[in-house]
Parts: structure tokens; C-alpha cells; sequence
């Protein structure tokens, strides 16, 4: 007998699976296919591999539900209600288009049609002083209509300066749960209590927008588990990273948004902290697009911008993961001025790359690594699959022809361009942010990342690399290693020339228990820790920085240490800081999390000091000309190994590129380092 902790990604392609044995401290990973139709089948079929279902005592699910929902456009009618004279604001929406001068751009349409958007009468002002009651006759006459109306699936409230003063929107709530028992309700004091008035609408539109979908899937993955004997705790990763469980999840789905990336991250701050690494840059590599994201001092990257498409934002707190329309299947193209370029435009899964025998004609990334040597057609996959060659030469070659090229020079100039745009999203999440990559170590994973490490690093200028283990899996790998996560928040409007010190501290004081109080009623009530920051600016900006404040308390001292704390960080993101100058304090935060179980991982046979045995050689085509290349598996390799490149690690998932005169070390744990971590 056993007891299982699983971690779960579920993607378009595959479910990826990770299971660690807490009695063996062991872990398996396997992939299924997925079943877009019903995911909980395609998660049922992987997790039938256990002869004992009791045995799974704790799944933690990544799922695309919400995020598939809202770009599908797939969720419920949204009724929209507002201060009266507001409810256009879903549709004003905000001055900026995509691109300046592109006249002919149309705004995107919101989650809700402006005739199921409703107006009452009430007003709240600035301050938090009623000005207008709310029309509790009017609102129950509103009610009336929705219920006749037979369209409206969901209701979304948002008041006007409901997050100073919630008591409109909390009577609203009352009023329409009594009115309408069969419509779930979000309100934006719930969702969002922040300013900006658009944000917020189209945040708690988005939130109604998937609830009943959500609803419906998370009652039917109970139904489906407990069926199949899976009784115990099942939680669902949030786009913060933590934990929640299937209730909460229903109760609140925009918290779920972004919920599969972020086991990478997650994951690589695990093995940030084992490798003694502070810095870490994470890259994501799939078959269509690349993730990234940082790791500083330990501590993973967090926002609240984030748009579900242009001009549709939604701002809840999640891993500031940035994503870029290059994979394995990015397709080479020619565009009118005869260059050649590579993506944004994917091969996907069908037909998926020419070397996949499916019936593609265009080259992608993966048949330009299979033409330079990278890839095995024999060991793709870990031999289940084989691919093409042949198909992979004529796609590039139909591209080379045109470019009058060789079909090797033409390759190596696709993964070369590939990399070009990979570099571009590395900058946007460390240059961009005041960040140095030479500070940085590299965490490459996904079925692509490993291909591309070595050459990013040098591209980049980022000295270290690591390919950690079970890089195909390494999301759900995140999902074992997750914590249970509440981030709260309110915003305050203050300023450095009257900091009300005694105001702020009742409001942190109130998010932590607020943070405290949901976990707890979720089941969560061990190692619970509070971190608190806010948010600031200088007066006149428009954007504002994240301050760490480690106190629960404002006063004379504490207020001055979080001034010079802003200082010090707008001087690190933009290179200067103006001592002296008011500061506006927007929002107060805090994040509540409860420690769970992490697996202990298991140190790898030490080597015996002798040279790596190679399984055999190929030839591979870098920038300096062909290499008779030595070929490494991945599961032969020993803790202290060295292998100094050209090499080419193969494992079951992924493939480990190593240039020429590159070292790499294997760690106790299994991990690839690259580069200077390989010669520490």
C-alpha cells in the first residue's frame, strides 16, 4: 500500500501526470492523451494505472476550464449591473488600440451584450460617504426582469467606488440571491476591490462569465473521482500558484485563469533554492508557445496586468508569466521582402511538424532540429514515436529552394531566427524589468526548452543553465511542490503628505484575517504565514511598483522604511528615484499562504569518476560546421558526472543540446547544469 500526492497539467495534446510515494519518496511521471470533449476522462485514464484509487491521497489539478472558456467565448449570459449612468463602461473601455495607427482596428467586445446591462440607483462617493441609498424597490423590481427575461445565466455587480465602501454591493448580493436562488452572483468587492473603474467591471464580468461553467465542471470532477474511489483532498492550482479546493474554485473561477504555467514556475523555485541558484529565469518551451518568468532572491514574480485578450483585462493577483508565439511547430515562411521568418504561426498538433508523418508540408522548429542532427527520428518520444526524416528534409528544403540556400544552412537559420524570438520574451521578463541576465541562471523545461538552452544562454548572455529533471512533466512537477495561496487586497488612496497610519494599519489588519479566514475555511489551518506589500507610486504616474513591507503595523518608522523601500526599487526597475517627492500609496496587499506536505526528492547514484559512456555518436550540425557528436542518456548519467560538448542527452520526454566546449554537470539530484554552474 501506498499514499499518493499527483500533480496533474492538463494541455490540449496530453495530461501530463507527476506521482510521488510518500512512503518510498519516490516519483513516476507518465502523459496521456487528452480529451478536449471531456478532460475528466483523459485525467481518469492516466490515473487508472494505480490498481488501489484510495491509494491517491491529494491531486492537484491544473486545468484550462476558465482560460478555454473565455477565449472560446463558451460561458454563461452575463447580466451587468451598475451605478446608474455607468453601464457603458464595459464598452468605452480604454483610450489605447494595439497598434497607434491602425485605423481600421476594432475594439474587442466584452463579455457581456450592452441589452442584458442594467442600471440602479444608488451613489457612493469618493470617500465612502452614501450619497444616494440604494433603490431596494427598484433593484427587486430589476430582479423581476432578469427572472422573465429567461437569457441571463449570471449576474455581475459593480458599483460605483464599491471597493472604499462595499455596503451597496453586499445588500445587492442579498437582495438578487433572494430574487433569483438559481443565478449565481459576483461582485466586484469580492473579485477586485481596487480602483479603475473599467478593470473592475471587466474583471467581475469575466468572473460571472465562467462561474456556471465552472461550476458544472467542478461538480462533475467530484462526481467523476468519487466514482472512481478518489475521496480524498482534490484542489485546483490558482494563477497565483497556491492551492484551492473545488468549492472555492467554483465560488471564485477568475482565480483559476492562468492556472497550468504556473507549475513551472513553482517548480523552479524548487530547484532554484537546491541548487543554491538566487536568480532564475524560467522558460517554457512547447510545441506552439514559449513561457518565461523570474525567480528573484528565491521569490517568484507577481502582476495584476494581464489582459485575456487586447483591451480585456483581468486583474487578479497570478505569476507574471509572459508567452510568445514560438514552439517546436513555429512554421518558416517567407514574408513579401523574401526574408525568412518563423512563426507566430504553429503547425500544432494536426498535422503538427512534416516530421511527424501527419500530413504537414511547411517546416517547423522541429523539423529544422531533425534535419541538423538535434532530434532522433529513431528515439522521439523515447522511441514511441518515429519520425519522418525525409518528410522533415523536403519541408525545409521547399523554403531553402526559394531562399536559393542549402537545406542544412537553411535549418540551422530557422532554429537561429527561433531563438532570435525566444531572446526577445528572455529580455521582456529581465532587461525590461531592470534586471541583469548575467545575474541570472537559465531553467529551461517543456518538450522543446532543452533543444534551445545552451544556444539561449549564449545568445542571451545569461551564464548558467539547468535542465531539470522530468523537463516534459516539470508543470505538474510544480503542482506537487504547491502551497495553498489567498491573496487579498484593497485599495486605499493615500498619499506620503497625509498617510493616515492608523486607517492603513486596521485595513492590513483586516487582509490578513480576511486571507486567514478563507483559508481556514477551506481546510487549510497549518503553517499558515502572512506577507504584506503595496502598492505605490510617484505622484503624477500613472503605474505603480509592489513594496514588500515586513511589519503589521504603520507608524512613524515603519511608513519611512516603506517610502525609502520605493525609492530604492523604482531606482533598481528604471534607473533613477526622486528622493523628496510625494508618494501616492494606491493599494494595501496580502498574501496568506499554508505550507503543505513538499516531497522529499531523492539523491542519484554518485559516479565513480570515470568518463560518461557514450550510447553512441551522430553527426549534428552547429554554427561552426558538423560535429561527430557523442549521444548520452539521461538516465544513465550519475550524480557528479561531466560531459564537456558537442553532446546530445536524450531522455524519454526531451532532448538536451550541448554546443561545442560547453561543460555540463549532473547535481546530486539529477539536474543537467550548463556553463559556469558546471564548473562550480
Amino acid at each position: 500500500m501506498g499514499e499518493y500526492l499527483v500533480g496533474i497539467d492538463v494541455g490540449g495534446t496530453f495530461t501530463d501526470f507527476v506521482s510521488y510515494d510518500r512512503e518510498s519518496k519516490t516519483i513516476k511521471v507518465w502523459k496521456n492523451p487528452s480529451t478536449p470533449r471531456d478532460p475528466n476522462d483523459g485525467i481518469l485514464n492516466g490515473l487508472s494505472r494505480y490498481e488501489d484509487s484510495s491509494e491517491i491521497k491529494n491531486v492537484r489539478l491544473g486545468t484550462t476550464i476558465a482560460t478555454n472558456a473565455i477565449l472560446e467565448r463558451k460561458g454563461a449570459t452575463v447580466g451587468y449591473i451598475t451605478t446608474q449612468g455607468f453601464r457603458d463602461v464595459p464598452f468605452i473601455q480604454r483610450g489605447q488600440r494595439i497598434n497607434h495607427y491602425d485605423m481600421t482596428w476594432v475594439k474587442p467586445k466584452p463579455l457581456a451584450k450592452r441589452r442584458h446591462c442594467y442600471e440602479i440607483n444608488e451613489r457612493i462617493l469618493p470617500d465612502g460617504t452614501i450619497q444616494t441609498s440604494l433603490d431596494v424597490e427598484g433593484l427587486k423590481t430589476l430582479a423581476q426582469q432578469i427572472k422573465e427575461n429567461q437569457e441571463i445565466e449570471a449576474l455581475a455587480v459593480n458599483l460605483l467606488f464599491s471597493y472604499v465602501r462595499p455596503d451597496h454591493e453586499r445588500q445587492a448580493k442579498e437582495i438578487l440571491e433572494k430574487e433569483l436562488p438559481n443565478i449565481p452572483i459576483s461582485i466586484s468587492y469580492d473579485v477586485l476591490p481596487k480602483w479603475k473603474e473599467y478593470e473592475r467591471a471587466s474583471t467581475t464580468i469575466a468572473d460571472a462569465y465562467i462561474k456556471p461553467v465552472v461550476r458544472k465542471q467542478m461538480d462533475t470532477i467530484r462526481a467523476r473521482f468519487n466514482e472512481n474511489g478518489i475521496t480524498d483532498h482534490v484542489a485546483i492550482i490558482k494563477s497565483n500558484g497556491g492551492e484551492m479546493t473545488t468549492d472555492a474554485a467554483a465560488q471564485s473561477p477568475i482565480q483559476m485563469t492562468v492556472s497550468g504555467p504556473t507549475g513551472g514556475v513553482i517548480a523552479g523555485k524548487q530547484i532554484a533554492r537546491l541548487a543554491g541558484v538566487d536568480h532564475l529565469v524560467t522558460f517554457d518551451m512547447g510545441g506552439t508557445s514559449t513561457d518565461c518568468s523570474t525567480v528573484v532572491n528565491g521569490n517568484e514574480s507577481f502582476t495584476t496586468d494581464f489582459d485575456i485578450e487586447f483591451g480585456i483585462p483581468i486583474q487578479i493577483p497570478m505569476i507574471d508569466i509572459r508567452t510568445i508565439g514560438a514552439g517546436g511547430g513555429s512554421i518558416a515562411w517567407i514574408d513579401k521582402g523574401g526574408m525568412l521568418r518563423v512563426g507566430p504561426e504553429s503547425a500544432g498538433a494536426e498535422p503538427g511538424p512534416a516530421c511527424y508523418g501527419n500530413g504537414g508540408k511547411r517546416p517547423a522548429v522541429t523539423d529544422a532540429n531533425v534535419v541538423l542532427g538535434r532530434i532522433s527520428p529513431e528515439n522521439f518520444l523515447g522511441g514511441d514515436m518515429k519520425l519522418d526524416k525525409t518528410a522533415a528534409i523536403d519541408a525545409v528544403k521547399s523554403v531553402a529552394d526559394e531562399l536559393g540556400r542549402g537545406i542544412e544552412d537553411t535549418a540551422l537559420a530557422i532554429v537561429q531566427i527561433a531563438n532570435n524570438n525566444m531572446v526577445g520574451a528572455l529580455r521582456s521578463v529581465l532587461v525590461e524589468r531592470g534586471l541583469d541576465p548575467r545575474d541570472f541562471t537559465l531553467l529551461a523545461f517543456g518538450g522543446a526548452g532543452p533543444l534551445h538552452v545552451n544556444d539561449l544562454m549564449i545568445d542571451a548572455g545569461i551564464p548558467s543553465g539547468i535542465v531539470p529533471n522530468y523537463p516534459g512533466q516539470f508543470s505538474a512537477f510544480g503542482f506537487i511542490m504547491t502551497d495553498a495561496r489567498v491573496d487579498v487586497q484593497r485599495t486605499v488612496q493615500m498619499t506620503s503628505k497625509s498617510f493616515d497610519n492608523s486607517r492603513a494599519s486596521e485595513i492590513l489588519n483586516e487582509l490578513v484575517t480576511s486571507g486567514i479566514s478563507e483559508l481556514k475555511a477551506q481546510g487549510y489551518t497549518k503553517n499558515i504565514e502572512a506577507h504584506r506589500s503595496v502598492e505605490a507610486r510617484y505622484l503624477g504616474q500613472n503605474y505603480e511598483l509592489e513594496v514588500d513591507i515586513n511589519f503589521d503595523v504603520f507608524d512613524e518608522k515603519t511608513t519611512e522604511d516603506m517610502y525609502q523601500a520605493f525609492h530604492n526599487l523604482h531606482k533598481a526597475r528604471f534607473g533613477f528615484n526622486i528622493p523628496g517627492e510625494s508618494i501616492d500609496i494606491i493599494t494595501i496587499k496580502s498574501t496568506v499562504v499554508s505550507l503543505t506536505e513538499k516531497p522529499e526528492l531523492a539523491l542519484i547514484e554518485e559516479s565513480d569518476g570515470k568518463s560518461v559512456k557514450e550510447l553512441s555518436t551522430r553527426a549534428v550540425i552547429f554554427e561552426d560546421g558538423t560535429h561527430d557528436t557523442p549521444i548520452y542518456g539521461r538516465s544513465n548519467l550519475k550524480s557528479g558526472d561531466k560531459i564537456t560538448g558537442p553532446a546530445i542527452i536524450e531522455e524519454a520526454a526531451s532532448v538536451t543540446v550541448v554546443r561545442p566546449n560547453e561543460k555540463v554537470k549532473v547535481d546530486q539530484y539529477g539536474n543537467l547544469l550548463i556553463g559556469k554552474l558546471a564548473k562550480g
